[in-house]
């Protein structure tokens, strides 16, 4: 008997270590490719995008004076006018603003509030990678424009 365990044991290990003789099934991660906006375009990476925010945070110059006095003040004579994003994701963002002679990329960190002033009258792409999540938007600017962004 014991000869015939020690048999079962030897076979029982040559089979596993020679491989499964029964099928095994592997689940596969399904491939993320990254979001093509209409301009065809690929969006960024969140990594992509967090590393962007961290090199652009350390140059960037906030125009908050001038937004919040355009805000405050009957502003409607002034050429330009102010853009406001609340970024209430979990993810630090980027926004690009791009119009007719006119280009900025604003970081804009967890629950705070970037800005910019921007030509009044003109077409102007809004977008940015919030999360896994990509903002597109063309918007024609007379006034202040506020964008809550949130995941």
């Amino acid at each position: 008997m014991k000869k015939f365990l020690l048999l079962s044991i030897l076979i029982n290990f040559l089979m596993n270590s020679c491989g499964s003789s029964t099928p095994t099934t592997q689940t596969r991660q399904p491939v993320r490719k990254p979001a093509v906006s209409n301009s065809g375009i690929r969006a960024n990476s969140v990594s992509q995008t967090e590393r962007e925010y961290q090199t652009l945070i350390k140059t960037y110059k906030s125009e908050t004076a001038e937004v919040l006095t355009s805000l405050l003040n009957d502003s409607s004579e002034s050429p330009t006018v102010p853009i406001t994003v609340e970024n209430k994701s979990n993810c630090n963002m980027v926004l690009t603003i791009s119009g007719n002679n006119y280009f900025k990329k604003i970081p804009i960190g967890v629950n705070k509030i970037g800005s910019a002033m921007v030509p009044k009258n003109q077409n102007y792409n809004l977008s940015a990678m919030l999360c896994n999540s990509v903002y597109q938007k063309t918007k024609y600017m007379t006034s202040s424009y506020n964008i809550k962004l949130s995941n």
